[in-house]
């Protein structure tokens, strides 16, 4: 008896799964690491302890194989690159693109250099660019000065860009959208995001304005997106496209004064962004979509960083965190219509950051190897 061919639900990435929406050419292999399909969380504990009235999920970008949305953009600019000959490529990063840039390019046998700004970068982040064999350059600088040299470098040198000014990064990061709709079956009513150089607020909306069918109601500065890049399709996955609200760390919030900010500071290190790379597409995708920006304070966000851990059990880094603290500064102020569907992507996994996870925890209790002592701790500490 022939057995039966197995059945295979093997997942191989976002470029295979979204290649007609993707602008890879026919037949280019894909540089995968498994990215994307990452899970659509409702938030049930929180809702409760805080009596929302709203339906609130996160989107746990920390579950991509580097541990942040990062990836999604990297898989798309990591195969262009290798398909058009490329043999290196260069970003400036406060930790997760260098993370994402330094595995993608030993997927595909590239050298990866990464700028990081001197002391101002999770190690978590640091030991995984440091891993994967990338060139790590410590610039004394911030980040927004590190993406001025590589800005520069990558028309004096045979190296591609890979920040999200190339195009095909916000190509990869569009399809958190596409996901987000296909789990719910329509969009949500708002989208909450942490904005840092502002890439992935442009990337989702260009994700939704796909999803839904409308390029005829882009604007001349919402086409330049993707510069030509994008790719409309027959089917349309959503009838209408969420609200989006950017959040950003009040010591590095550029979109809350409308101007750069020349020494940002946060604790939330993946948003230390004073001159964000995609500012006209970012005020673009929140002005089309009827949204706003919003500044939240460190402590906010990591009150809101351990509250997600604790209550739902999901641990994200200090700038993930952002768009829970925001969402929770709207809604205090009553700017979100109650019994509205919400959605927040939580950029990045806790473990990028452990020295701030650690620093803003309680510290272990120390006793004596012996079961009374341990019992007592049980007693004192059960609900």
């Amino acid at each position: 008896m022939t057995p039966k061919q197995p059945f295979s639900l093997h997942y191989t990435g976002l470029i295979d799964k979204y290649r007609e929406r993707l602008p890879i050419a026919p037949g280019v292999p894909a540089v995968s690491l498994g990215e994307g399909g990452t899970p659509l969380v409702k938030l049930h504990n929180l809702i409760q302890f805080l009596a929302l009235e709203i339906d609130l999920y996160v989107k746990y970008e920390g579950a991509n194989p580097t541990g942040s949305f990062k990836d999604r953009g990297m898989t798309v600019a990591v195969t262009q690159a290798v398909d058009e000959g490329s043999r290196a490529i260069i970003c400036a990063s406060t930790g997760n693109t260098s993370a994402a840039a330094a595995a993608y390019a030993a997927r595909a046998g590239l050298t990866a250099f990464v700028i990081i700004p001197e002391g101002n970068i999770a190690l978590g982040k640091l030991a995984q660019a440091m891993m994967h064999g990338a060139k790590v350059i410590q610039i004394k600088g911030n980040f927004d000065q590190g993406m001025a040299l590589v800005k520069s470098l990558a028309d004096a040198a045979p190296v591609t860009l890979v920040n999200s000014v190339n195009p095909f990064r916000l190509q990869g990061q569009k399809t958190i959208a596409f996901e987000v709709v296909e789990a719910l079956g329509r969009a949500p009513d708002y989208h909450c995001l942490p904005v840092g150089n502002a890439g992935n607020i442009t990337a989702h909306w260009i994700g939704y304005c796909e999803a839904a069918g409308v390029p005829g109601e882009r604007t001349t500065a919402a086409c330049a997106y993707c510069k030509g890049q994008c790719r409309f399709v027959s089917d349309r996955l959503t009838e209408k496209r969420p609200v989006l609200l950017g959040y950003q760390a009040e010591g590095a919030a550029p979109f809350l004064s409308n101007a750069f900010v020349d020494n940002p500071e946060t604790v939330a290190t993946a948003i230390r962004i004073g001159r964000p790379q995609s500012w006209e597409s970012a005020w673009t995708a929140s002005r089309e979509s009827g949204g706003w920006f919003t500044g939240v304070s460190d402590e906010q966000i990591l009150h809101a960083q351990k509250m997600l851990a604790e209550k739902e059990g999901i641990f994200c880094e200090p700038a993930s965190a952002a768009s829970i603290a925001g969402l929770l500064v709207d809604l205090e102020q009553g700017r979100l219509i109650p019994g509205s569907t919400v959605v927040c992507t939580v950029t990045g996994h806790g473990l990028k950051d452990p020295d701030t996870a650690i620093s803003s925890s309680a510290k272990p209790m120390t006793v004596a190897a012996e079961e009374g002592a341990v019992k007592a701790i049980i007693l004192d500490n059960i609900g």
